[in-house]
């Protein structure tokens, strides 16, 4: 296990009433001007808009609205979110959805901060902000796991980039499972496999050799694939969105990360996708995963074939540890389509041609924790593979 520093600061408030329950302590702390920050509107519609709102009124707080917030969120939007902050004078930020409305606020809640631009500090003069304004978040759908830490994934449209900026940890996470019951099947589902995602970009980084951190990954993978089941199977089982919901946030809270250096490869992959396509993170990360697997499990062969025994079950006997490794990877493929998520981007209405299929791979980030060491002609090769 490598050496390491681990430090959380995000507390958690888990299961029903949540935000009833410990929001009202929680505003009590903070200043007077709120920012109520949300996506297309649907907590509108389910009654959690006004549940919070309510909240936000009694604990004696005005209340600055910052909507819109779209999937993929862009470099602009949270521009448009830092001004809002700093011309209403912002004392607090309450991101309420998913990763998107998260992501955009963490950097939002940075930005606010700084008149310096926050791309240009952190990608150019590689300085990371340390000033932000407080936070929480209320997750109304879950799999990002984004709520758990200070990363933030934003599309810089004018670039062609969707990379990570790092801006502002939450205080706290609300995290009622109740909250999704009314998210689409699918949103569910593809949220689910980033949370499956994760846990193999960081069980697959370094080391190779297994380590409790890798231990853990494996009981959180076993732990995600059961529970899709269950809920495609029954939507309304609160219990089975309730261990999804604690499996993104292990999935991202650093546990699994402590003593290895990530892969996250498939994300760099799938980021600059986005970036070209504004597809969908978790569909498109189900397409790529089996062929940058299939390219690379050669590299790091011993792990893939235990995560074919430990969290696939595939029965190793009278197999050489090569076919276990495949496998492994086949058993991967086969779930990606049993609970209906795409195998190839012609499945989301996803056209790559052959020039953007190039700039794709020449604009992708190569990460320092991936078993092979990659080239653009390789990750082209995927991409083809996907299309």
């Amino acid at each position: 296990m490598n050496t390491f520093t681990y430090e959380y600061p995000v507390k958690q408030y888990f299961g029903e009433k949540a935000a009833a329950n410990h929001l009202p302590a929680e505003l009590a702390k903070v200043g007077k001007t709120v920012m109520l920050a949300y996506g297309g509107g649907s907590i509108k519609r389910t009654g959690i808009y006004d549940e919070l709102v309510e909240i936000l009124k009694d604990a004696g707080k005005e209340v600055v609205e910052f909507t819109g917030i779209m999937s993929n969120p862009t470099y602009a939007k949270v521009q448009e979110g830092a001004a809002l902050a700093k011309e209403k004078q912002v004392d607090f930020i309450l991101a309420v959805g998913g990763g998107s409305v998260s992501d955009c606020c963490k950097i939002v809640a940075t930005q606010a901060k700084y008149e310096q631009d926050i791309w240009e500090m952190e990608y150019t003069d590689h300085q990371i902000p340390t000033e932000h304004i407080p936070m929480g978040v209320v997750v109304t759908a879950s799999g990002t796991g984004s709520e758990q830490n200070n990363g933030a994934v934003i599309t810089h449209e004018e670039k062609k980039l969707k990379a990570a900026l790092w801006g502002a940890y939450a205080a706290f996470a609300i995290l009622d499972p109740a909250y999704t019951l009314s998210v689409p099947m699918k949103q569910v589902i593809s949220g689910a496999f980033d949370t499956l995602s994760h846990a193999m970009e960081t069980y697959f980084g370094q080391p190779e050799e297994v380590n409790l951190s890798d231990e853990l990954g494996e009981a959180v993978m076993r732990n995600t694939i059961r529970n899709i089941r269950k809920v495609i199977e029954n939507p309304k089982d609160v219990s089975a969105r309730s261990e999804l919901m604690w499996a993104s946030a292990m999935a991202e809270n650093g546990i699994l990360k402590i003593g290895k250096v990530t892969d996250f490869q498939g994300h760099m992959i799938e980021h600059q996708v986005g970036a070209y396509t504004d597809c969908n993170h978790g569909q498109g990360l189900a397409v790529i995963h089996p062929h940058l697997y299939r390219t690379i499990y050669r590299d790091a062969l011993s792990k893939f074939a235990r995560f074919a025994k430990e969290v696939w079950n595939v029965d190793d006997t009278g197999k050489s540890e090569d076919e276990v490794a495949q496998a492994g990877i086949q058993a991967l493929a086969d779930f990606i389509k049993e609970i209906g998520l795409p195998t190839t981007f012609a499945e989301m209405n996803v056209t790559l041609d052959d020039d953007m299929v190039r700039k794709i791979a020449e604009s992708t980030v190569f990460t320092a924790g991936c078993c092979k060491k990659l080239t653009v002609d390789d990750i082209e090769r995927i991409l083809i593979q996907c299309k």
